[in-house]
């Protein structure tokens, strides 16, 4: 358990809070010292009544970043003062969640299938429902004969799905992920190493919209997966302002249809998929029969979708028919 005690002096410092036009202001400005259980109970406070969903989460998650404890931690120590400098640091955090940015950015990290990932502006936050992905694959690789099974990852972003794959499933599995932006490689490479699957996940820098792409891959593969952009371009507007304002674009923009680059996908997958291998896409709301369209016209076969838990079919899966 950690140990929170401040040894120095007590804080003559408040918590932030903001005014109607989003300045940061005291909370409680005559307060001396200000203790964890005062700052943690005021700021989920003024969250909440800024519209915040979870606020006093994201509070316990801010101030145990800063305090760098367990969320537990705070309410074992709630009386501890809080110095200066603690408060200070909560206060630019504070500020910047005020201002939508969101909390996985500020923290640096999520949980993905119960596994620390890192993220940075830039790089996709992972989504629990994309878990439903992960899961599909592992139940996928469980059935295989093979000893050893050789995953492909398009546009791998932190490498969650990947890092996954190879930590969590029954037998060896050796994944390429891709993806065309540096940042995100960059991300992918720190996670990969902090889960220790370097040996098995190997990361490549590579557009899947662009000419050549087949060739900067390694195929066959046993299973290909992808998170691609499915939103429709014109629904990019109505996204939660975490979302749209501090998301890259690019992982979330599908274009006008939200299909571009799964039809890219699924028309290279010829050129990728080994004999009796699987496709497996995460997909947006309503986009199950237009892809399933495109999957028949590419001659793929068993097509199967797969719901999540607000009942909204989220994976795709498919093989190809033999020649």
């Amino acid at each position: 358990m950690a140990d929170l005690k401040n040894t120095g002096n007590p804080a003559h410092q408040s918590p932030a809070g903001s005014d109607a036009a989003g300045r940061v202001v005291p909370l409680h400005p005559q307060q001396e010292a200000l203790t964890v259980m005062e700052l943690l109970l005021r700021s989920a406070e003024h969250l909440k009544e800024r519209g915040f969903e979870d606020a006093r989460l994201n509070v316990e998650l801010l101030l145990a970043h800063v305090l760098r404890c367990r969320r537990l931690d705070l309410y074992v120590n709630f009386d501890r003062p809080l110095d200066s400098g603690e408060i200070g640091t909560f206060k630019e955090l504070y500020r910047r969640r005020l201002s939508h940015e969101p909390l996985q950015y500020l923290v640096g990290e999520t949980r993905f299938m119960g596994l620390p990932v890192a993220v940075a502006p830039g790089v996709l936050i992972p989504r629990p429902e994309t878990e439903l992905l992960a899961e599909k694959a592992l139940e996928m690789i469980a059935r295989q004969t093979a000893e050893s099974v050789r995953v492909l990852d398009i546009g791998t972003g932190s490498g969650c799905i990947a890092i996954a794959l190879a930590k969590l499933a029954s037998k060896e599995v050796i994944v390429d992920g891709c993806d065309a932006s540096s940042e995100a490689i960059n991300v992918a490479s720190r996670n990969v190493e902090a889960n220790a699957v370097a040996g098995r996940v190997t990361l490549i820098q590579a557009d899947i919209l662009s000419d050549g792409i087949a060739q900067m891959l390694r195929p066959p593969y046993d299973l290909i997966v992808s998170n691609p952009p499915y939103v429709p371009s014109g629904e990019i507007p109505q996204l939660k302002p975490e979302v749209r304002a501090f998301e890259p674009l690019a992982a979330l923009d599908g274009g006008e249809d939200g299909l571009r680059v799964i039809a890219r996908i699924i028309s290279l997958v010829p050129l990728l998929l080994g004999t009796g291998g699987t496709l497996m896409l995460e997909i947006g709301y309503n986009e199950a029969y237009p892809v399933i369209a495109l999957l028949s016209a590419q001659g793929f076969r068993d097509v199967q979708t797969m719901k999540d838990y607000a009942g909204i079919e989220r994976v795709v899966s498919a093989g190809l028919k033999e020649a």
